[in-house]
């Protein structure tokens, strides 16, 4: 089966060639764009990719419109600071043969402060990527976006995420994602008490860093870990927030 490559950008221009580079085997590359400044658009341009430009809708909107801009129906969804190993671009080509399931997800392995993590919620990252967007298509959520279809088979070989060379600029990030999952919640109608505050960070730490073994990858291993059990309380912090102030 042809295979489109589709990615949204902002500001990307570093991380794209290794991405790029990494996915030479596709039939096309799609790179939607959002308000960059530093040159991505030019730098995908290089690489043979087709570029467009549209305003940001949201993770999960901005990730179906530009799958919807594919010229195949199978579509391979990355993000900027992703590569394929050789051993998942294998995986595809061969899968792509034949294809027995609309949705294909695959491990995805991040590297945080210079190293590859291989427990807790660094690996396996299963994250569903590969499918038929007759089939299936992206959810429309702002942020936490996921792929909505069934049945899912998995691939062999991993997607390699290179998620923080630079801690102050993750913290900015995970400090946005934050804001946009309360902002979604808030949307829903949730709310949030002291146990949300309490209970969602120790249940992820007992998850991911005893059950799984995440205090194996040593000093990065738990500053991972922190921060994700510090985003799950600061999501319901700021749901809490927004709920006084919308009562008042």
């Amino acid at each position: 089966m042809p295979l489109s490559v589709v990615l949204v950008t902002r500001n990307a221009a570093a991380q794209l060639p290794d991405c790029l580079a990494s996915v030479a085997f596709a039939d096309e590359v799609v790179v939607v764009d959002s308000d960059s400044d530093d040159g991505t658009a030019d730098v995908a341009a290089r690489y043979g990719a087709r570029v467009l430009r549209k305003e940001w809708l949201g993770f999960g909107r901005q990730k179906q419109f530009a799958v919807e801009q594919a010229a195949h129906d199978w579509v391979l969804c990355l993000d900027a600071d992703e590569r394929v190993s050789p051993e998942l671009a294998a995986s595809l080509v061969r899968t792509l043969i034949a294809p027995a399931e609309p949705v294909y997800r695959m491990a995805r392995r991040n590297r945080f402060l210079g190293r590859w993590l291989r427990h807790g919620e660094g690996y396996p990252d299963w994250s569903a990527r590969l499918f038929d967007r007759r089939r299936a298509r992206w959810s429309e959520d702002a942020v936490h976006e996921r792929v909505i279809g069934e049945p899912v088979g998995a691939l062999e070989g991993d997607l390699l995420h290179e998620s923080a060379q630079d801690l102050g600029r993750y913290l900015e990030k995970q400090n946005r994602y934050t804001t946009l999952a309360a902002a979604e919640l808030h949307r829903q109608g949730r709310s949030a008490g002291i146990a949300d505050l309490a209970v969602s960070p120790l249940a992820r730490f007992v998850k991911f860093y005893l059950l799984r073994l995440g205090f194996l990858d040593g000093l990065p291993g738990l500053v991972h870990i922190s921060i994700g059990c510090m985003n799950s309380f600061m999501k319901y912090a700021k749901l809490m927030e927004l709920r006084r102030e919308a009562g008042r």
